[in-house]
């Protein structure tokens, strides 16, 4: 009886030591706490395993993000010779979308590769680039069963960018999934003659969008349902995808080190996590302004690589300061596995 007790002392002993917060993760829960947003972080060092985890399991808005996987997909199908990235695409008028990206600003016709396509989706979050690349993979349902068939059921892509776009009028007009294509465009650039509906009904929804109830309705949405987001994703999730892609699990070696060099020529973000560090940084952000502000990726620190997966969801402080926020996290992360630098 007495050794039963011992050992039963013993295992309830390590149960409590190993559920304790290591340093870096009690560091990295003073930092989020500071923070006025719903904020997660998860962190692996890839050399040495060491992980830390703050909210890592919570569902946050994706943003930009859930377009990781897009890109993986497309890779894995070029590997398998199921989509190739050498093939032309046409963009035609209906393919423009509003937000992020450089490909809407160029003349119709323009004809770029599918890999130029998904480089796009990547290093400049271009929106036009990602509708195309998700019909590329087969759309929505697609994204998904491949997700759930590789183990990833902690990310979700819930809608093309058109539907996320377009959704978010319903606000002000009932008929808001009748809108073409071209005039989510157009609300979304603010060029009415762009889009097929009468100027008179795409002038009331700008005029009602604007409003700011309605504006304050539209973030809440941003912050709190799901029906409304791009994606849903956990940090923990994101990061074993991005430890996978480092790793070279996900992809044929050439395939690897084309979506590693995405992530190396991110053209946004720099005020997130390469922000105050001195040391190489492969990521991807996810952004929707003033309320949502992602960065995930891989840090290359002097003593390995580090995957970072930080999300911020309902920021209640201004964008910019948060992004910051984020920057100072990175450094607390790089000086905990390198060292302060003098």
């Amino acid at each position: 009886m007495r050794y039963a007790l011992t050992v039963c002392l013993s295992i309830l002993s390590a149960s409590i030591l190993l559920a304790q917060p290591g340093p870096l993760e009690r560091l990295l829960a003073g930092e989020l706490a500071r923070m006025p947003a719903k904020a997660g972080i998860y962190v692996k060092h890839l050399t040495t395993g060491e992980e830390a985890a703050v909210g890592a399991d919570e569902r946050f808005n994706s943003a930009s993000v859930i377009k990781i996987p897009v890109m993986v997909m497309a890779y894995q199908m070029a590997d398998k010779g199921t989509l190739d990235l050498n093939a032309r695409v046409t963009i035609g008028k209906a393919d423009r979308r509003g937000g992020s990206g450089v490909l809407r600003y160029h003349d119709l016709g323009l004809q770029p590769t599918v890999r130029d396509v998904i480089m796009q989706m990547i290093i400049t979050s271009d929106n036009t680039a990602t509708d195309i690349a998700i019909a590329r993979v087969g759309g929505v349902a697609a994204v998904n069963q491949w997700l759930g068939a590789n183990r990833y059921p902690d990310l979700k892509l819930n809608f093309t960018i058109l539907d996320v776009f377009r959704n978010r009028y319903d606000l002000v007009d009932r008929d808001a999934r009748t809108l073409s294509a071209e005039d989510v465009y157009a609300l979304g650039s603010g060029d009415l003659a762009y889009g097929t509906s009468p100027h008179a009904r795409l002038d009331a929804i700008l005029a009602g969008m604007r409003k700011p109830e309605n504006q304050e309705v539209s973030n809440k949405r941003t912050n709190e349902d799901p029906r409304y987001w791009l994606g849903e994703i956990t940090p923990r999730g994101v990061g074993r995808m991005l430890e996978a892609i480092e790793r070279g699990n996900l992809a044929s070696s050439k395939s690897t080190g084309e979506m590693k060099a995405a992530f190396r020529r991110q053209q946004s973000g720099s005020r997130r996590l390469p922000h105050f560090i001195d040391v190489p940084v492969g990521h991807k952000t996810g952004d929707f302004p003033p309320v949502v502000a992602n960065d995930v990726g891989v840090i290359y620190a002097r003593s390995g690589p580090v995957v970072v997966s930080l999300l911020l969801n309902a920021i209640r402080e201004p964008y910019g300061e948060a992004e910051d926020r984020m920057g100072e996290v990175a450094r607390v992360i790089v000086e905990y596995f390198d060292g302060a630098r003098r």
